[in-house]
């Protein structure tokens, strides 16, 4: 729900000891030109299991995405709206968009400081 939520998560896997981070991006601190927001992972496992490769032990690699409920909510309707569309203005609907991820961005900032507000009491 929170940004602080993203960082306790990321920090939770970074004690697990059954993968290996192999990649990390910050694109919350560090945000697209886009305006896009989220915290990748890419993660290396080993499991029992056959691989596609017929290793077996098999490694597979899995890319985990973290985002707030709002950095979700951009990132699944400019996907919808940028790569499923013929569209005409892009530069307008570039910019319309990434003024939209910047003012979620500063809602997911203020819900946080009121979640901080209400725990102070």
């Amino acid at each position: 729900n929170f940004i602080d939520d993203i960082y306790t998560c990321i920090d939770l896997l970074k004690k697990q000891d059954n993968f290996k981070i192999i990649n990390e991006k910050d694109y919350i601190t560090d945000a697209k030109p886009n305006g896009y927001r989220s915290y990748h992972l890419i993660i290396e496992v080993v499991t029992p299991f056959e691989d596609v490769h017929g290793n077996k032990p098999g490694t597979y690699y899995v890319e985990i995405q973290l985002r707030t409920i709002a950095m979700d909510t951009w990132a699944s309707l400019e996907h919808e709206m940028k790569y499923k569309h013929d569209i005409k203005n892009p530069e307008r609907i570039s910019k319309e968009l990434k003024r939209v991820a910047d003012e979620l961005a500063s809602c997911d900032v203020s819900m946080q400081t009121i979640r901080q507000l209400i725990k102070e009491g």
